[in-house]
């Protein structure tokens, strides 16, 4: 376990870690999860844009335009799944920053919900394992949702 030089020193930039490497260069969009989602709905005769933004903050990863539907793809680990988030604390030299980054994601998650509500949007979140499990489910969750117009 690390163990700050100073304690009760929090750092106040990142310090870079092992785990850096493998942290760094996520994608934010057109992941695995979205593109098999995408792909489900095409099949199922959907249509839908992606990355529409709707308002200020507040960008889908794909809106079904007909039926105004936005769809948030939602990865497990950043948005903290209550399923396969994570479970203990933070722990090394970045640890509250980690847990404040995750804190803010779940705001602005919150925000962007309730903004395309606001602008007359349905909002669907799908959890990237419920896609991983079965993407065609996932595109029908999405799809009945709404009826088409």
């Amino acid at each position: 376990m690390w163990t700050p030089p100073y304690p009760g020193v929090v750092a106040e930039a990142w310090i870079r870690t092992d785990s850096s490497s493998s942290l760094s260069g996520r994608k934010s969009r057109d992941t695995v999860p979205e593109v098999e989602l995408r792909r489900a709905l095409h099949a199922l005769g959907a249509r839908f844009r992606l990355q529409r933004r709707l308002g200020q903050a507040c960008t889908p990863d794909l809106v079904l335009p007909r039926r105004r539907i936005a769809v948030w793809v939602d990865g497990c680990y950043w948005h903290s799944c209550p399923e396969h988030g994570r479970r203990k604390p933070f722990e090394g030299p970045n640890a509250a920053m980690w847990a404040a980054k995750l804190a803010r994601t779940e705001v602005r998650d919150q925000a962007a919900t309730e903004l395309a509500e606001g602008l007359g949007w349905t909002v669907v979140r799908v959890w990237e394992h419920e896609v991983k499990a079965d993407a065609e489910a996932a595109a029908r969750r999405v799809l009945d949702t709404s009826s088409p117009l």
